[in-house]
């Protein structure tokens, strides 16, 4: 007869599966099952391969109760999937202002760059989301803050021929 090694019970999960259904929940917006997982101690900051967190996924999938658990459960705000890019860059792009308001006051770097320098206002300004970019501009968004291609809010608005969006700018800094 061979020594056969038993099979993991059925409720014994990896740490990898773990993570996966914890981000998993967190990007399907089920806040009670994150609030459970972040009660048995899962660190609120696990990401997946592209450096998502879980805020980063409840954020951009505009969950504004997953990422209020989330804040509260202790999730780094400003934390950068792969590319650079927070939370508020993500919702910047969707344009999920109530989501977006979550995180500037949870201290959401409002000009925070990813590494081809694009910040939230770039983004929102690329999708032409005007109340993204006026609620961004009202907490202090630099519309004149350029990229590794040159490009600023203003230059790309203005390029684009998005007039809503260029009237919504403070006059440039000298």
């Amino acid at each position: 007869m061979m020594n056969q090694t038993p099979s993991p019970a059925p409720d014994q999960f990896s740490a990898d599966d773990i993570a996966g259904l914890f981000l998993d929940a967190a990007r399907d917006g089920q806040t009670d099952l994150v609030a459970a997982f972040l009660e048995a101690g899962i660190n609120p900051d696990t990401c997946n391969d592209r450096g998502h967190s879980a805020l980063i996924l409840a954020a951009y999938n505009s969950h504004a109760e997953t990422v209020a658990c989330l804040i509260k459960g202790g999730a780094t705000v400003d934390l950068r999937d792969g590319k650079g890019a927070t939370a508020l860059a993500g919702v910047a792009f969707k344009g999920d202002v109530e989501v977006a308001r979550q995180l500037v006051a949870a201290g959401a770097a409002i000009d925070a760059p990813n590494h081809v320098g694009r910040t939230p206002l770039m983004f929102a300004t690329m999708f032409n989301r005007a109340p993204m970019a006026a609620f961004l501009l009202e907490c202090g968004a630099d519309p004149d803050y350029r990229d590794g291609e040159g490009d600023s809010p203003r230059l790309l608005a203005a390029r684009n021929g998005l007039a809503a969006l260029t009237t919504l700018m403070p006059a440039a800094r000298s």
